[in-house]
């Protein structure tokens, strides 16, 4: 084996190393802008108001029918 071979090697894994973990720094931070949109729409939803029926209304079950 060739040291310039070896070199064009170590070159290309390394490369390739540096890209991985650039990948994944992009990922985790794709992740942490999401998380945090998502908090933002669950804090701006609007909470769910209660019904204005009348407190009678669905509590019993025609059977007879």
């Amino acid at each position: 084996m060739e040291v310039s071979s070896l070199a064009s090697q170590v070159s290309t894994q390394a490369s390739a190393q540096i890209s991985a973990q650039m990948s994944l720094l992009l990922l985790r931070k794709t992740l942490d802008l999401q998380a945090a949109n998502i908090t933002s729409l669950v804090q701006s939803a609007a909470p769910a108001s209660a019904p204005s029926n009348p407190p009678h209304l669905g509590n019993s079950i025609d059977v007879m029918a």
